[in-house]
C-alpha cells in the first residue's frame, strides 16, 4: 500500500474509472459438512475491511485512529453490565406474578438426536438464531435449556412442598376428628354403663315386686333428662314400655271407660310425655311406637269390652264423653280402630233394626254426633236411612209436622241428588195434593194447608218449590184476584190482601224471579182496576209506584217499631246489653254473654258438631258440656249423667274442678 501511495495512489478502486474492488475477497464460513446452496443457507461474512479514506490522512491522525481502535475493546469491556443472580424464592414470586404455569418437558425427536425442551416455542430456536446471525446458537440454546430446566425443577420442588404441607394440615384435621370421635365414643360407653346400671336396679326391684309406676317413671324420666341422645339411640322407650305394661294392666283392671272415662287420664298423660315427647323419633300415629302399643294393650281392650257388651248406639253420649276426655291421649291409629271396629258396627246394627214409624227418638239425634269423627264412612248407612224414611212417609200427611223434624236435619248430610229424589218421591206429591185441595177465599181464608206447604220451603229444592207454586197455587190465586177486582172492591182491602199473601212467602221464594213475576201479574191487574181500565188477567205491567211507596213506608214503620221493642227489652235485661257506640243500645243474647264470659277467662267456647239434647245444641265451655236455652234465658251444664241449671259463676267453678281432677 505504501509503495502504491508513492506511485501516486490516493485510494479508491483501481482502473480508469475506479471500477475495481476496494476490499479483498471475503472468506465465507459455513457449518461443517454442509454443501453449497443447502436450504437457502445465508453464508456468514467476515467483517469487511475499512475502506481507505478518499484523502490521505496525516501520519499523526492515522496513529490516533489506530490507537483509538486498539482501545475500543477495552471501553466495551469496561462498559459491560455485571450479571445479576436471583434466588429461588424470587424466581417463584416472579413466576407467580407473571402467572406462568409450570410446563412439562418436551422431547423433540425429529432429528438424529433427541432434544429436551421446556417450551414449544424453542422447537426452531437454532434456525432462528442462524437467521438472525446470533453467534454460537447451540451454546446459547443449551444454556437457556439448562436455565429453564433449573427453573422447572425449582417450581416442581415448590409444588411438592406445598402438597406436603397441605397433606400435613389434612392429616392434622383428620387426627383431631378421630380424637373427637374417640372422646364421643368413650362418653357414649360411659353413658351406656350408667344406663345399664339403672336398668339393673329397675330389674331387681321388678323381680322382688317393689317396682311401681311412679318409681319407674322417675327412673326413665331421669335417664331421658340426663342422656337424651342415648335414650333415643338405645330405644329406651320400648324398654320402659315393657316394664310399665304389666303395672298399667293392674291399674286399669276392671275399668269401665263408659262409666268412668276420667280414670287413669293423669297416669297415661305422664307416660305419653315420657314415651313420646315432641322430639321423639316415633310419630304419634305410628302403629309401632311404644306409646301406641301401650294404649292398644291397656286402653283398647277395656273400650272394646264396654262398647260391644254395654254401649247402645241410640245413646251416643257415654262413648262420645269417653272419646272427648281421651282426645289428646289416643293415637290416631287407636282412635280409628275404635271407630271402625266398635262404633261403626254398632251404628250399622242399630240402623238395620230402626223403624221410623215406631221410634220416638229421631235417628239424627244418635247418628249426627258421629259425623265429625266418622265423616264419609257413614255414607254406607245413608241409603238404608233414606230408604226407610221413604217407606215410612207413604202413609204420612202434610198436617203431621214430625216428618219435617225428622227429615230437615238430613238435608246437609245427604248428597243433593239423593235428597231431591227423596223429596220428589215422598214429600212433593203430598204437598201437591194439599195445594190442589186448597181454596183461596178472601172472605173467609183458611191458611192451614198453605202453612203446611210453606213449612217445607227451606228443605225442598227451590226450583221444585217454584214449580209447585206455579202449577197449583198462583193460577187459582190470580183467578180469585181477577174476579174480585171485576166486582168493584175496596182497593184498600185488596192491597192488604195482596200484602198479606206476599208476607206468607219465605224470603228465598220472594227472591226468585219466577215468583216475583207471578206476584207482578197480580199487581198489574190491581193497577188496571185502579186506573179504571178493563182488567185483563195477563195484562200489561203498568206503573205501580204508589204501592211500592206504601210498602216502603210500612217497612220503615215496622223497623222503627222493632227497634223500640228491642230498646225496651234491653232496658229490662240491664246487664245483658252494651252500647253500640252511636247512642243506641245493642242487645246481647244469652249465648253472646256466655261467649264473652269465656273469653274474659281465656276459655274455649264452641259448639260440638252434631250433638243435640232436647232440640238444643250442645256447646263446650272449657271442659264442661252445656246447653243454652235462649227462650227461657237459662244455662244447663252436664254433670255426670244429669243436666242441671247453673249460673256463670258455677259454670266457671265446675271447669276449675274438672282441671283439678
Amino acid at each position: 500500500m505504501k509503495l502504491m501511495e508513492k506511485m501516486g495512489y490516493t485510494g479508491g478502486g483501481l482502473g480508469k474509472n475506479e471500477q475495481g474492488i476496494v476490499a479483498p475477497i471475503e472468506a465465507k464460513l459455513r457449518p461443517k459438512n454442509m454443501g453449497m446452496g443447502f436450504n437457502d443457507y445465508k453464508e456468514t461474512k467476515l467483517p469487511a475491511l475499512q475502506e481507505p479514506e478518499e484523502k490521505k490522512s496525516l501520519p499523526g491522525t492515522t496513529q490516533a485512529v489506530n490507537k483509538s481502535k486498539g482501545k475500543l475493546w477495552t471501553k466495551q469491556a469496561s462498559g459491560k453490565k455485571k450479571d445479576r443472580y436471583i434466588t429461588a424464592e424470587e424466581l417463584l414470586v416472579k413466576k407467580q406474578e407473571q402467572g406462568i404455569e409450570v410446563v412439562q418437558k418436551v422431547f423433540d425427536m425429529r432429528g438424529p438426536q433427541v432434544r429436551v425442551l421446556t417450551n414449544l416455542e424453542d422447537l426452531n430456536a437454532e434456525e432462528k438464531a442462524r437467521e438472525n446471525d446470533i453467534p454460537m446458537p447451540e451454546l446459547q440454546h443449551n444454556v437457556k435449556l439448562i436455565v429453564n430446566l433449573a427453573e422447572l425443577d425449582i417450581q416442581k420442588l415448590d409444588r411438592d412442598l406445598r402438597n406436603e404441607r397441605e397433606t400435613v394440615v389434612s392429616l392434622q384435621m383428620e387426627k383431631e376428628k378421630l380424637q373427637k370421635e374417640a372422646a364421643h365414643q368413650k362418653t357414649q360407653l360411659d353413658n351406656t354403663e350408667q344406663i345399664v346400671s339403672v336398668l339393673d336396679i329397675i330389674s331387681e326391684e321388678n323381680s322382688v315386686g317393689k317396682l311401681t309406676l311412679d318409681s319407674l317413671a322417675k327412673y326413665f324420666g331421669d335417664l331421658r333428662r340426663r342422656f337424651a341422645e342415648d335414650y333415643k339411640l338405645c330405644n329406651l322407650s320400648c324398654i320402659a314400655c315393657s316394664f310399665a305394661l304389666p303395672l298399667l294392666i293392674r291399674v286399669f283392671q276392671g275399668w269401665d271407660p263408659l262409666q268412668n272415662p276420667l280414670h287413669g287420664l293423669e297416669v297415661m298423660s305422664s307416660w305419653k310425655n315420657l314415651l313420646q315427647g315432641g322430639d321423639d323419633i316415633f310419630d304419634l300415629s305410628d302403629v309401632g311406637s311404644p306409646y301406641t302399643q301401650l294404649v292398644m294393650e291397656v286402653v283398647l281392650p277395656a273400650v272394646r269390652i264396654s262398647g260391644i257388651n254395654t254401649w247402645q248406639a241410640r245413646d251416643p253420649e257415654p262413648m262420645l264423653r269417653f272419646l272427648e276426655s281421651w282426645e289428646k291421649l289416643l293415637p290416631s291409629s287407636v282412635l280409628q280402630t275404635m271407630l271402625d271396629n266398635i262404633v261403626l258396627p254398632k251404628l250399622s246394627s242399630a240402623v238395620d233394626v230402626w223403624d221410623p214409624r215406631r221410634e220416638t227418638v229421631p235417628i239424627h239425634v244418635w247418628v249426627h254426633p258421629w259425623l265429625p269423627l266418622l265423616g264419609q264412612k257413614l255414607e254406607s248407612l245413608y241409603w238404608k236411612i233414606c230408604d226407610k224414611l221413604g217407606n215410612a212417609l207413604q202413609a204420612w200427611h202434610p198436617s203431621d209436622g214430625s216428618a219435617y223434624t225428622i227429615l230437615s236435619p238430613w238435608k246437609t248430610v245427604f248428597d243433593s241428588t239423593s235428597w231431591e229424589r227423596l223429596m220428589v218421591r215422598s214429600i212433593i206429591p203430598k204437598l201437591m195434593n194439599v195445594l190442589q185441595e186448597f181454596q183461596v177465599n178472601p172472605a173467609s181464608q183458611n191458611l192451614d194447608q198453605f202453612h203446611w206447604v210453606m213449612s217445607w220451603a227451606s228443605v225442598i229444592p227451590i226450583h221444585r218449590m217454584v214449580e209447585l207454586l206455579e202449577l197449583h197455587f198462583f193460577p187459582k190465586w190470580q183467578q180469585v184476584l181477577y174476579h174480585w177486582l171485576c166486582s168493584g172492591p175496596n182497593f184498600e182491602e185488596v192491597t192488604q190482601w195482596y200484602l198479606g199473601w206476599k208476607g206468607l212467602l219465605p224470603q228465598e221464594l220472594l227472591a226468585n224471579e219466577q215468583i216475583r213475576y207471578q206476584l207482578n201479574i197480580g199487581l198489574d191487574m190491581m193497577n188496571q182496576a185502579v186506573e179504571g181500565m178493563e182488567v185483563v188477567q195477563p195484562g200489561l205491567r203498568e206503573n205501580i209506584s204508589y204501592l211500592r211507596v206504601l210498602e216502603q213506608r210500612q217497612f220503615e214503620a215496622q223497623q222503627k217499631a222493632a227497634a223500640d221493642a228491642r230498646q225496651q227489652a234491653a232496658a229490662s235485661l240491664g246487664g245483658t246489653t252494651q252500647m253500640d257506640g252511636i247512642g243506641g243500645v245493642l242487645e246481647m243474647s244469652l249465648k253472646e254473654v256466655i261467649e264473652a264470659h269465656a273469653q274474659q277467662h281465656e276459655l274455649l267456647f264452641k259448639p260440638k258438631p252434631g250433638r243435640m239434647y232436647n232440640g238444643h245444641q250442645i256447646y263446650g265451655f272449657g271442659n264442661i258440656s252445656i246447653i243454652v236455652d235462649s227462650l227461657n234465658q237459662k244455662v244447663f251444664a252436664q254433670h255426670e249423667e244429669r243436666w242441671s241449671l247453673v249460673t256463670l259463676e258455677q259454670l266457671l267453678e265446675m271447669h276449675k274442678n274438672s282441671i283439678l281432677k
